[in-house]
């Protein structure tokens, strides 16, 4: 299972937080799970892979869907 912050929330999901975090006085991370499990990667492919994350500053997971 991997979990990425949500971005697919309508109006009222994203008020009910804004409204929390007014009411905490903290800022709050919404993370959507996903049933997906990580691929196994050649030295090959990895190395590829970690070189696309350096150049774009980012963390790719690969999976198999």
């Amino acid at each position: 299972m991997l979990c990425s912050l949500d971005t697919t929330m309508n109006e009222a999901t994203l008020k009910s937080i804004t409204d929390l975090e007014k009411d905490l006085g903290k800022t709050l991370l919404a993370f959507k799970c996903h049933d997906l499990k990580p691929s196994t990667l050649s030295e090959d492919q990895l190395q590829k892979v970690q070189a696309v994350e350096a150049k774009l500053g980012v963390s790719l997971v690969a999976v198999d869907g």
